[in-house]
């Protein structure tokens, strides 16, 4: 038997939490439904220090302070995977999930980006512990220290950039002999003294002390491998939206939901929020803003489906 709700929201990070709060204060029966636990990456996150209001605060912290914050205003949590979802003739959909099928005349889909990763020894198990994926979020614990960025896009070299605000020993490592980011933020880079090791693949990151010590690369040209100690390593090598539960949603060349101003999809009734859809910036705090704008035009398309009109 199928269980019926006004939105439900696929994914309980940040956004999706966000949204489900916003969505249940506002009077619409609302479920999350999240086959991991609350919170999503940023459960993962050891310290997060630029949360407006928080100050310092661990991710599993302020992702139970946000599932706690949606169900106090009534939004179920359900620990479920969603295998489809079908849209039915009247314009609603159908989720099959494995606690069944669940019917919603909305949809949020706030699935996130997974990281894509060097796979090479070190990377994983340092993980938050001089590894890292996000600059905004730990450059500041590598204040003057030395730092690696790898990757060759516009995300790794504006990262970069940041990171040389924070520190002068900055390096960005390419396996390619140019980069593909733009050449006016290629030249800023060059300008601001960033040290660059091109043709250049990461072979291993060491660790000592349970911290990175060191990475030992590969010279793609020469085939030398050497060995140089960092004290962390920010990884930019792309992202991978996960889509695959909306492939007829209009996408961008990336992968990434397009959605308009009010986080509609380019199909009625679906909505992406977060790190899915095509935002130029991923943040806790910009998908927990994805997630507010959701629900409140949700609940404005559902009031004109009804035919209430303001």
């Amino acid at each position: 038997m199928s269980k019926n709700y006004d939105v439900l929201i696929v994914g309980g990070g940040p956004g999706g939490l966000s949204c489900g709060q916003y969505s249940a204060r506002a009077g619409r029966k609302t479920a999350i439904i999240e086959e991991m636990a609350a919170g999503g990456q940023t459960m993962i996150i050891d310290e997060i220090e630029n949360y407006p209001g928080l100050g310092k605060i661990s991710g599993y912290e302020l992702a139970a302070a946000f599932e706690q914050q949606a169900t106090g205003f009534g939004c179920d949590f359900v620990y479920a995977t969603v295998n489809s979802i079908k849209r039915l003739e009247d314009g609603s959909f159908e989720l099959d999930t494995t606690d069944g099928a669940y019917l919603s005349p909305v949809v949020v889909i706030a699935t996130g980006a997974k990281h894509r990763n060097l796979e090479v020894p070190g990377e994983k198990e340092m993980v938050g512990h001089g590894v890292s994926y996000c600059a905004t979020c730990d450059g500041p614990f590598f204040r003057n220290k030395k730092i690696l960025v790898c990757g060759g896009g516009d995300s790794a070299c504006q990262e970069a950039l940041y990171l040389k605000k924070l520190s002068d020993d900055v390096t960005v490592t390419h396996r390619r002999d140019r980069f593909r980011a733009q050449a006016s933020i290629v030249k800023a880079m060059e300008e601001a003294g960033i040290k660059t090791k091109m043709n250049t693949t990461v072979q291993s990151i060491n660790a000592e002390n349970g911290k990175v010590k060191s990475v030992t690369f590969v010279n793609k040209s020469s085939g030398e491998t050497y060995t140089e100690e960092f004290d962390g390593v920010f990884i930019f090598v792309g992202n991978i939206p996960q889509t695959q539960l909306v492939p007829d949603c209009e996408k961008d060349e990336a992968g990434f939901i397009k959605t308009d101003r009010n986080m509609m999809t380019s199909i009625p009734g679906i909505y992406a929020i977060g790190d899915v859809r095509d935002t130029p910036f991923r943040q806790v705090v910009t998908a927990a803003s994805d997630g507010a704008i959701a629900a409140h035009y949700a609940s404005e398309y559902i009031d004109a489906r009804a035919g209430i009109k303001y």
